[in-house]
């Protein structure tokens, strides 16, 4: 049996007659399935529990799914998928911009969806490095994560939120500092398929992080360009125990 099959998915699409056969589907996948009509049914599901990853309609009547992308980016590190009917590419874009893991354009065939989700699961699961130890820390210039937790604390010991994207994307770094990593290998240790096509997503993505971690995100120093190369942590790394 796949690893991740017995996952557990939050579906978010208004429309019941998709959402009602793609939740049967995937749950005869081996995937636990929780579904929301709306944004609002959506937080209120979130405060129940916490899934392992969102499946997220843009379109939606009120808070649409990128707003709920957005929030989600910001204060949880939970993978999300979008799924959008639109043909145009701004939404997939601004999606990866603001922190979606990858997205599927309506309609879809659900063996490839489901692809997509393995795929993303496996992912957060590998966090952009090698599988740490239980007890171990990556420690740099006194911020301090947490592999498999993912959490994330400055210098005084306070806990800083980030997105499953902003884990990754900083496991990509602690695992290769003061390295030059460019943004093809950036977007494909992050965000894999067809990320490519978006180079204006990883900057965003370093520019969110950046604002998490600098002491002034406009002159950073912990997070460098490397003017036609990429990006490079300018720090020493070391793996020490929890304590």
């Amino acid at each position: 049996m796949d690893d991740v099959t017995q996952s557990r998915i939050l579906l978010v699409d208004d429309e019941a007659a998709l959402r009602e056969p793609l939740a049967e589907y995937l749950s005869r996948q081996g995937f636990a399935v929780t579904e929301a009509a709306s944004a609002a049914e959506a937080r209120s599901r979130l405060r129940d529990g916490t899934p392992d990853l969102v499946l997220l309609d843009i379109m939606m009547p009120g808070e649409d799914g990128l707003s709920l992308c957005r929030h989600l980016s910001e204060t949880r590190a939970i993978p999300t998928i979008l799924l959008t009917a639109r043909g145009e590419a701004t939404d997939r874009i601004v999606g990866l911009e603001i922190g979606a893991d990858d997205y599927v354009v309506k309609p879809f065939e659900p063996r490839e969806l489901v692809a997509r989700i393995r795929s993303v699961l496996r992912r957060a699961v590998k966090g952009g490095g090698s599988a740490p130890a239980e007890d171990e820390l990556l420690e740099f210039e006194g911020w301090r994560l947490d592999p498999l937790k993912r959490r994330l604390t400055d210098p005084q010991g306070a806990l800083v939120t980030i997105s499953s994207v902003e884990f990754r994307l900083l496991m990509a770094f602690v695992e290769h500092p003061r390295r030059v990593l460019d943004r093809d290998r950036l977007l494909d240790m992050v965000q894999g398929r067809e990320a490519h096509l978006f180079d204006r997503a990883v900057d965003n993505q370093v520019s969110r992080l950046r604002r998490k971690i600098e002491v002034d995100s406009r002159n950073p120093t912990l997070i460098q360009t490397v003017w036609g190369g990429g990006y490079m942590l300018a720090a020493d790394v070391r793996r020490v125990a929890a304590n």
